[in-house]
Order: C-alpha cells, then sequence, then structure tokens
C-alpha cells in the first residue's frame, strides 16, 4: 500500500524549481523609488510575481488606485510604510504583511526619514514587471503624458482613483 501511494506521489511530482541569481534580476529607478523583479511572471506561467522595493526618505509611491484581476501583498522589511487606503491612511511597520484583494483600492507612500523596504506579490501576475518597466520608462519622460498613463493603466489591469492626478511618484513631499 505504501509503495503505491509513493509511486502516485511520484508521478505527479515535477521537477520545475527555478533558481534566479540576484545578479539577473531587472530593476528600475525613479524619483526615489527602485523596484527590482526577483520572480517575474514569464517564469511562473503568469500565477504570480515577486518584487522588491525600496524607497528613500520622504518618497512618493502609487496614488489610489485599484486592480480587477490581481490580488496584491506588501511585507514590510524595514522602516514604515503610510498605506493610502478609501478610509485615509495607515501606517505599517517592519513585520507587517499588507494584502489587499481585487477591487481594493491603495496606494502607499515613505513619510518618514528612513529608507523603506518592502516586498511586492502579484497573484495572478499578468505580465506586471511589463508594466513597472513601461511606467519607469514613462516617469524619465518630461513632461509626463498623463493620456499616456491613463492607457497604461488600463492595459495593465490599474484603474485610478482620481484619472487626473494618477501619475505615480509625482509630488515627493
Amino acid at each position: 500500500m505504501e509503495s503505491s501511494i509513493k509511486n502516485t506521489l511520484k508521478q505527479e511530482w515535477n521537477n520545475k524549481s527555478v533558481i534566479i541569481p540576484s545578479s539577473t534580476n531587472e530593476q528600475w529607478k525613479s524619483h526615489g523609488n527602485k523596484l527590482m523583479v526577483v520572480i517575474p511572471t514569464s517564469i511562473t506561467d503568469n500565477q504570480f510575481g515577486l518584487y522588491d522595493i525600496e524607497m528613500e526618505p520622504r518618497a512618493r509611491g502609487p496614488k489610489l488606485h485599484y486592480h480587477k484581476l490581481m490580488d496584491e501583498t506588501f511585507i514590510v522589511r524595514e522602516g514604515t510604510v503610510t498605506v493610502l487606503t478609501n478610509d485615509g491612511e495607515i501606517k505599517a511597520e517592519t513585520g507587517t504583511v499588507i494584502h489587499l484583494p481585487r477591487f481594493t483600492a491603495h496606494g502607499y507612500n515613505n513619510d518618514t526619514d528612513a529608507v523603506l523596504k518592502m516586498t511586492m506579490i502579484f497573484n495572478p501576475g499578468h505580465n506586471r514587471e511589463d508594466f513597472f518597466r513601461k511606467m519607469y520608462q514613462m516617469l524619465d519622460e518630461k513632461p509626463n503624458d498623463l493620456e499616456g498613463f491613463q492607457k497604461l493603466y488600463l492595459e495593465y489591469d490599474s484603474y485610478a482613483l482620481n484619472e487626473k492626478d494618477m501619475i505615480p511618484m509625482n509630488n515627493v513631499k
């Protein structure tokens, strides 16, 4: 009986684990924010994406927005993040996990005088690194193209609560 169970399990196992050296991680910087791809959605069949965020003191992050197709989770590794919600702001310190199910309005800032480090997970991933790649490129363009940001957001399942003031990372405090 035990060998029958082992044989059944062995047929279900796979050997698809992936190790990603940190030297190959794509990353972008703008407006006091750095985002690094840890696990790209391309190797998870778009099931999830894992990213590291580092924010300089007083850096602004994305403004209030939501997703219809993705859940988003943050793990605060160092510092304190100000989470923006429809009801106001919440401070989340090191060790806090913030889970944002689909249709939950959110944004975040680093309102402190210290560096903030977080891990961010999108589930499913929906090619999120493509969104970040394009967004960071657009953030470096002068002047910023509001219509371009609106199109980018809609293409990648992001919906701003205020489409006239939606450009992320603008208005660093």
